[in-house]
């Protein structure tokens, strides 16, 4: 099918629908800035627009810079461009029963993205209601929504849907057990404590009165280390957000949060989690690991840790979250090394696993066969249950999640 030609100087609508079109996939998360945009219409302009699948490859070649932004930016293009009815798609992708479209499966997560982006853009007229007229509102809906966000997987959420759960994050409390400590304080019961019995004694003359002392407590560190790669990249989000809140929350009882992304290379994001705005501390986060989505060389991360910050961040008790799938690129040898040292230097290590929301998942990767011995639990990381999971599961020492499963 040919389309009619266009000079786009000429034409300031089309390129207006270029702007909009770019804008949509901006809230799709695809990077599309103005210089993106532009350089979208010089394109358009050189290559003509008289054949769809020459205007589709101009501006995928401007606006697609990562293999993972392809599939939603195909959705986009075939909504916004090629589909008369795309509203009426969007509706179904979004609500099936509210437009009255049902499909035969369930939106990809790139439909459902391009879908939400998209009629972001649309300008819908509001319902008006009349004055001194009630509005119902369904709170059994409401809730059982939040149900459902819960159980769904960070990877499958549309942008409105993780714009609400990341709000559900930010108030989901990571309690742990105080920690017994060899210091003891002045209790008034419990061990005898014979050497401030003597003082007092000294003092006063007679042994009329025993002291007592009792083990003080103390809390543990926790210590984060996210996967930022490719397959990792909406899950660590997810999870840096959830984070952020525990470490400026007050009451949690843990001593210190820190805080660090591996891909390539392990970066300490620590100060950037204390920033009070979330917004401003994952983007100067975001900045300073310049890592994101790109390779996993989980081996290499844990050696930079295990030399530059055990020591430093892994006294008293600390707890250590890995949050990564195990798919390393580098050698299994050194990364099974390197997660033995983590692990003996750790008071526990638990793996935040997203792969286990698969019900046939099996330890097949050389990486995952790495990790297994050397750590205390292995949980799933892809939802916010699962992360409710792991608050039940600190109170728990001894659960050892789907190692049982796994190692037998």
């Amino acid at each position: 099918m040919q389309l009619p030609s266009l000079d786009l100087p000429d034409d300031p609508k089309l390129a207006g629908n270029i702007a909009h079109f770019a804008a949509a996939l901006r809230r799709a998360g695809v990077p599309a800035g103005p210089d993106r945009l532009i350089l979208a219409i010089r394109a358009v302009t050189a290559a003509g627009f008289t054949d769809k699948d020459d205007f589709f490859h101009t501006l995928e070649a401007v606006f697609v810079q990562r293999p993972e932004h392809r599939a939603t930016f195909a959705q986009l293009f075939r909504l916004y461009w090629r589909d008369p009815r795309y509203l009426e798609h969007m509706m179904g992708m979004l609500s099936p029963m509210v437009s009255g479209v049902q499909d035969d499966h369930a939106a990809k997560p790139a439909e459902k993205r391009a879908a939400q982006a998209l009629l972001n853009q649309l300008d819908l007229p509001e319902t008006d209601v009349e004055d001194g007229q009630e509005l119902d509102i369904d709170a059994s809906a409401t809730a059982s929504g939040q149900e459902r966000l819960k159980t769904l997987d960070f990877e499958q959420m549309s942008g409105a849907e993780m714009a609400e759960a990341l709000k559900m994050l930010a108030t989901l409390q990571l309690p742990v057990p105080p920690l017994p400590s060899r210091r003891r304080s002045p209790a008034t019961q419990g061990k005898v404590d014979r050497r401030a019995t003597l003082r007092a004694a000294l003092r006063r003359g007679d042994l009329a009165t025993l002291r007592h002392s009792a083990p003080r407590t103390r809390w543990p560190n926790l210590v984060a280390l996210c996967d930022i790669s490719g397959s990792m990249s909406s899950y660590s989000r997810a999870l840096l957000h959830f984070l952020h809140a525990v470490s400026n929350r007050q009451g949690q009882g843990w001593a210190e949060v820190h805080g660090f992304t591996f891909g390539t290379r392990l970066t300490n994001i620590t100060r950037h989690l204390r920033t009070r705005d979330v917004d401003a501390a994952l983007a100067a986060a975001g900045a300073e690991a310049q890592d994101w989505e790109g390779g996993t060389r989980i081996g290499e991360a844990l050696h930079a840790f295990n030399r530059d910050w055990s020591r430093r961040v892994l006294g008293q008790g600390a707890i250590v979250l890995l949050v990564t799938d195990g798919l390393d690129r580098g050698e299994a040898d050194q990364l099974a090394f390197e997660a033995r040292r983590l692990h003996l230097t750790a008071r526990r290590v638990i793996w935040l696993n997203p792969l286990l929301r698969w019900d046939g998942f099996a330890p097949k990767a050389a990486g995952i066969r790495a990790l297994l011995p050397h750590v205390d639990s292995l949980r799933p990381g892809h939802s916010i249950a699962s992360l409710e999971g792991l608050a039940d599961m600190l109170s728990r020492p001894d659960d050892p999640g789907a190692l049982a499963r796994l190692r037998g």
